[in-house]
């Protein structure tokens, strides 16, 4: 015959025994949508990814955390002012402007953005088409008055831009080839902190999707895993203070397109470049 305390004694162990059943279950579960955001948030530099982003969430717990996260947006107050008076480019051009960057000269290019000034050290010897086009558009007045439609804040750490449309999938018309992917900052799978890159439409599967690079970029603000895919460019000399304030307002997923806006308001008032 099982006495009290024995049967006590069971009970308590049974109990204990279910309680790590379910810690294990939510451990499996916590690390399946690590992954899976680990792969959507590699997706999101696509330019114009909308489509992969949805596909990427084929959990319908994941689709519903997501939809409770962007119905309760960040409190945090806007740490940005207001943008400067005028409209968001509509220009495009048929093909790739032509080369007219000196490789073995420097560049420097400072965003006048609406939550502070951010200074950029462009690399035209690794990444010249990159750095050309860049300062092309730039030139053109392409990014003023544009919106950085896209902050990522979780398994990768990056500030997108350069979509006048502020959709993630503007283009100025022409595409640019992929440079500079084995550049050796890049070790271990990883963007450090204070790389400029280039978005892209690449899909991580068909070669046909490589060189699909346009005007949308991205500044990491923390150390970020990724494939080498995306163009390093130039890194970020000054400004990354204005970045982390950006990131700790926070972003707010679109629970139709999936694209994380963030919850500050960071528009590039002006961009300019300068051989230096």
């Amino acid at each position: 015959m099982v006495s009290k305390d024995q049967r006590r004694r069971q009970l308590a162990r049974e109990k204990y025994e279910r309680q790590q059943q379910r810690r294990s279950a939510a451990q499996r579960k916590s690390k399946h949508r690590h992954v899976i955001i680990a792969s959507v948030v590699a997706v999101a530099l696509a330019a114009g990814a909308a489509v992969y982003l949805s596909a990427g969430l084929a959990d319908g717990s994941d689709q519903e955390a997501d939809r409770a996260a962007a119905a309760t947006p960040s409190k945090a107050p806007d740490p940005c002012n207001r943008p400067a008076k005028g409209t968001p480019s509509t220009k495009t051009w048929p093909k790739e402007p032509a080369m007219s960057v000196d490789t073995s000269a420097s560049y420097s290019a400072k965003l006048t953005t609406t939550c502070g000034t951010i200074a950029l050290k462009l690399d035209a010897g690794k990444a010249p088409h990159t750095v050309n086009s860049f300062a092309f558009l730039a030139g053109q007045g392409y990014f003023d008055h544009s919106a950085c439609h896209r902050l990522v804040d979780q398994g990768i750490y990056v500030l997108q831009c350069g979509d006048p449309k502020g959709t993630g999938k503007g283009t100025p018309g022409y595409t640019i080839p992929d440079e500079n992917l084995k550049d050796p900052k890049l070790k271990g799978g990883v963007y450090p902190a204070g790389t400029v890159a280039m978005a892209n439409r690449y899909d991580g599967a068909s070669e046909k999707t490589r060189n699909s690079g346009g005007s949308q970029f991205f500044l990491v603000y923390q150390d970020s895993k990724l494939p080498p895919n995306y163009t390093p460019f130039g890194t970020i000399t000054g400004g990354m203070d204005v970045l982390r304030k950006i990131a700790k307002a926070g972003a707010t997923t679109d629970p139709q397109t999936r694209n994380s806006a963030p919850n500050a308001t960071v528009v590039i008032d002006k961009a300019s470049v300068k051989k230096s």
